[in-house]
């Protein structure tokens, strides 16, 4: 009877704890898509809609003519814009970082809401009350500055963010691949120009629309080896647990065959792919020599 009792409560537990789980895994919510938003959670890649919770860890792409709005708790608004490619890497109660490693993003952050930064590459903006536009592409990468104070930093090829130095409300940073970063009094032409049309004003929130309870993203497929290659081979600190996160893809041939192709670009997978390199050694037969005669 005893042990009956223990296993009903530890059952009641579990049922319990559950929800805390997963809302201690969300980062935010979906509210406001224009296009279509592709999310790749775990191994799997899942279609996107209004109402939809993003969780730490999620791996979010707009369509080439998309628009998302995303709201994380304390007030902060952060907008994707078309082909827009952005991972949610870590969120804490105080403390949100996102990777964006193409396209543009917009960042509207409220005192409330805590420190948070978005990185690329190569440069990184982090603030507890600012506004701010990036635009990332696979060799250059320009921020805006619209208000508040905003810290600019360098992003090293580990994904390290180097000291950031402070802004103004209408600056403008840039900066090449293999170069330092500069600084502008204000955007250039070429950055306002191609910067989507929603970045222009200020986004509004749509958070108490979606007070109820969360519609569950469909899922779509197992995610294949060129949906994830980019992630796989960003900087190193952003990248880690992917060996674990994405270990059970390997069961599939074409997925295994294609990561071992550029094998070079991740070296953290050799292990998996190739443990007997890995093994304890087997050590030599002694050899003792010819016998003597008696």
């Amino acid at each position: 009877m005893p042990g009956s009792m223990n296993a009903v409560l530890t059952s009641l537990l579990l049922c319990l704890l559950q929800p805390l789980a997963v809302a201690a895994q969300e980062i935010g919510t979906v509210t406001l898509l224009e296009g279509s938003l592709r999310v790749i959670r775990g191994t799997t890649v899942l279609r996107g809609a209004e109402g939809v919770r993003l969780h730490r860890g999620d791996i979010a792409e707009s369509s080439s003519a998309g628009f998302v709005q995303v709201e994380l708790p304390g007030g902060a608004v952060v907008a994707l814009g078309p082909s827009t490619r952005v991972f949610f890497f870590s969120h804490a109660a105080k403390s949100t970082e996102l990777v964006i490693l193409g396209g543009w993003l917009k960042g509207e952050i409220s005192p409330n809401a805590g420190m948070h930064r978005c990185a690329s590459p190569l440069l990184a903006a982090t603030t507890r009350d600012g506004a701010f536009v990036l635009h990332a592409s696979g060799d250059a990468a320009e921020i805006f500055v619209e208000s508040g104070s905003v810290g600019i930093g360098p992003v090293s090829p580990e994904g390290n963010v180097g000291n950031s130095g402070a802004s103004r409300p209408g600056q403008f940073f840039s900066r090449q691949a293999g170069q330092s970063v500069s600084s502008y009094p204000r955007p250039s032409s070429g950055f306002l120009e191609s910067m989507p049309r929603p970045f222009r004003d200020t986004l509004p929130s749509r958070l108490p629309r979606f007070s109820g309870r969360p519609p569950e993203p469909k899922r779509d497929h197992e995610v294949t080896y060129s949906e994830i290659q980019p992630w796989l081979t960003m900087g190193q600190s952003w990248r880690k647990g992917f060996v674990e996160r994405f270990q059970p893809r390997l069961k599939d041939a074409e997925f295994r065959k294609a990561l071992e192709a550029h094998l070079n670009d991740y070296p953290e997978w050799d292990p998996i792919l190739h443990p007997e390199k890995y093994g304890p050694k087997t050590p030599p037969a002694d050899n003792p020599g010819p016998e003597r005669r008696r």
